[in-house]
């Protein structure tokens, strides 16, 4: 991608403003909204050229997320996720060159379909609220800083383990925000090694804090806004569209 010029007022630009202000908008508290960033960029460049440029990004907005959530979360849970998720970066890593992306897609999106349907299928009588699963915790963790690593796309697997644990809107939200911030700190070191951080890419990354500082702050603010019962229904319905559309790109690669 060319150098951005000193005032990068095009399409171009345009783009990686959306993509910055999606992944803000995420780290405010609306989760699988930032999943939406690297398929935008994948309009002009690689996708993995685009996770690339977005984690100095994604680690801005966490920091402000982490500020705006610093009493909301749920200690148990990221005990069980973090180390998880740490381990599944390093598995990532180990295996960067040997990972199809479209079947990785494709196995991220079935999951997010299946449980989307299931959740919906179900009556609400028979849907029981769960507490902290280690066996579980441990397994969706790994799986999200797996996915994470790849391809930014470790919400599914994230909320698959915490929607049924239903709890509180902030705390869901800060929890996410506080287990993405470790998951997208520890990428930064593999990345360096896999597609090392040019000057140039640092100075087009600088200029999208605005868009991504402007997200997270809309995103805080919606997220204290919607009611509960709104605020879930939407994750929901973001992961399900987030699905379909990895299981659509995923497709024409592997048939």
């Amino acid at each position: 991608m060319q150098y951005l010029s000193p005032m990068p007022l095009n399409f171009e630009f345009a783009l990686l403003s959306l993509a910055a202000w999606l992944v803000g908008l995420s780290k405010g508290g609306l989760p699988t909204i930032g999943m939406l960033a690297v398929p935008v960029l994948s309009l002009m460049m690689p996708p993995m050229q685009a996770a690339v440029l977005l984690l100095p990004i994604y680690i801005l907005s966490d920091m402000v997320g982490i500020y705006l959530y610093r009493k909301a979360f749920s200690a148990a849970h990221l005990r069980i996720l973090i180390p998880a998720g740490l381990a599944g970066i390093g598995v990532g890593w180990a295996t960067a060159s040997f990972i199809s992306d479209a079947g990785l897609a494709l196995l991220i999106g079935l999951i997010g379909i299946g449980f989307c349907l299931n959740s919906w299928l179900r009556t609400s009588s028979a849907q029981q609220v769960q507490t902290p699963h280690t066996g579980w915790g441990r397994f969706w963790g790994a799986l999200s800083g797996f996915t994470s690593f790849v391809s930014h796309a470790g919400g599914p697997p994230f909320q698959v383990y915490m929607l049924p644990q239903k709890l509180p809107k902030l705390v869901f939200a800060g929890t996410s925000t506080l287990f993405f911030a470790v998951v997208n700190a520890a990428k930064l070191v593999p990345y360096q090694f896999i597609r090392p951080y040019s000057s140039e890419s640092l100075h087009q990354a600088a200029w999208l804090v605005p868009a991504a500082l402007l997200g997270t702050v809309m995103g805080a603010w919606l997220t204290r806004r919607l009611a509960d019962a709104w605020f879930f229904r939407l994750v929901q319905i973001g992961l399900f569209i987030v699905s379909l559309k990895l299981v659509w790109s995923a497709l024409p690669a592997l048939f």
